[in-house]
């Protein structure tokens, strides 16, 4: 039947190659889609799950009194803490371009995220240096930074002109970790005089690393316990909820996405089930020369789904390997180097390769159903009495 449906496919070679296309089209874009979700949910799907973070209980963007972070470390479990600020700084020179930047104590940083990978020297610069900053390998890329140039940001929540030397460029060993962000010395801030009242010895949030991740939830209750009783209090969660947290400010994008790459799918169908139909109608009298001569109905049948079915799953293999060099190479490229702050790694998981090829094949027999099942209608005198 397979054989058949192959051959069938040549009747008409424009209609066959504008409909593979067509589902090559429509899986590109529910890869590219899908992979949009997978990439933005990196950061929780990643995320260590020896860390917790530590915030201000009423609100993320509520700063914390900066002497939580060592009585933080005191929390029994508690291996290593170290605290971070949003700056939030721009490149004059690129003020479209967005990237994350915060201030940070750059020992008990690295500490902490192990997976930020620095060069020995480089640290060691970082650290002597109360300007310096360490920029991601992408960023520096972007922007081209180098080891020992000098940067000067406009601050938005500090304002005014910050100078910066670039002490260092690192690379991340993990997922978890954007490779477009820029950290630099906590002190730098913390001494200037736009930090010099109310946001002097404060901190945006805590990241403590524990030594037993089965017990991530006992040791937040227990630093939620600690400042319970203060004017400030917190909220502790794992690393993999705060990240997540993050992302339900954009649920409703999220969810947007989602519903368009169905809908995608959906139209795919269609089309499909449209050529399918048009090829129904012009072999009726075909069919009914088959059904003379001994086929059953049930043969119609396998006859339309299997053309269906070859011609939707060659297009999703188009599809599959178009999708590679284009979302991967080229969307994904650009997304890491221009957004690396949501997409810092945009790569085509493989369950989405595997699920766009099976959906092809399986909405191929879909759209088939209807016109597989008129097929099998037919009656023979009525079908020799067309002539096409």
């Amino acid at each position: 039947m397979t054989l058949v449906a192959v051959r069938n496919l040549g009747r008409n070679k424009l209609r066959t190659v504008l409909t593979m296309a067509g589902v090559m089209v429509a899986i590109v874009t529910f890869v590219l889609l899908r992979t949009v979700l997978s990439a933005w949910t990196a950061g929780a799907d990643h995320a260590a799950k020896d860390r917790i973070g530590t915030r201000h209980k009423v609100s993320f963007i509520m700063p914390l009194p900066r002497r939580y972070l060592q009585e933080v470390r005191d929390i029994p479990g508690v291996k290593s803490a170290a605290l971070a600020n949003w700056f939030g700084g721009k490149d004059p020179k690129h003020e479209t371009e967005f990237f994350a930047t915060l201030a940070v104590e750059p020992k008990d940083f690295l500490e902490v995220y192990d997976e930020i990978s620095v060069p020995p020297d480089q640290a060691e610069s970082w650290f002597a240096n109360k300007t310096g900053a360490i920029v991601g390998d992408a960023l520096a890329k972007k922007f081209n930074w180098k080891v020992g140039d000098r940067v000067t940001l406009t601050g938005t929540i500090y304002p005014g002109d910050w100078e910066f030397q670039i002490s260092g460029i690192y690379t991340a060993t993990r997922r978890s970790v954007d490779r477009s962000s820029l950290y630099f010395q906590y002190d730098y801030l913390n001494d200037s005089p736009q930090a010099a009242t109310a946001m002097h010895d404060q901190a945006g949030w805590i990241v403590s690393r524990i030594d037993d991740p089965g017990r991530s939830a006992e040791i937040a209750k227990a630093i939620d316990a600690k400042f319970d009783e203060r004017d400030v209090q917190t909220l502790s969660m794992s690393e993999r909820a705060m990240n997540t947290s993050f992302i339900g400010m954009i649920s409703a994008v999220l969810k947007a996405v989602d519903v368009v790459s169905i809908v995608i799918l959906l139209i795919m169908v269609l089309i499909l089930g449209n050529t399918v139909a048009m090829g129904v109608r012009e072999r009726t009298h075909e069919y009914g020369v088959l059904r003379a001569i001994g086929f059953l109905p049930k043969h119609l049948v396998l006859f339309v789904l299997s053309e269906a079915v070859v011609v939707s799953t060659l297009g999703g293999v188009l599809g599959i390997l178009v999708s590679y060099p284009f979302v991967e190479k080229g969307v994904g490229r650009f997304l890491e180097e221009n957004m690396g702050g949501f997409f810092p790694f945009f790569r085509i998981d493989p369950t989405t390769a595997v699920a766009a090829l099976i959906l092809a094949a399986v909405l191929g027999l879909l759209a088939a159903a209807l016109p597989a099942y008129t097929a099998s209608r037919l009656k023979v005198v009525d079908a020799l009495r067309r002539a096409g």
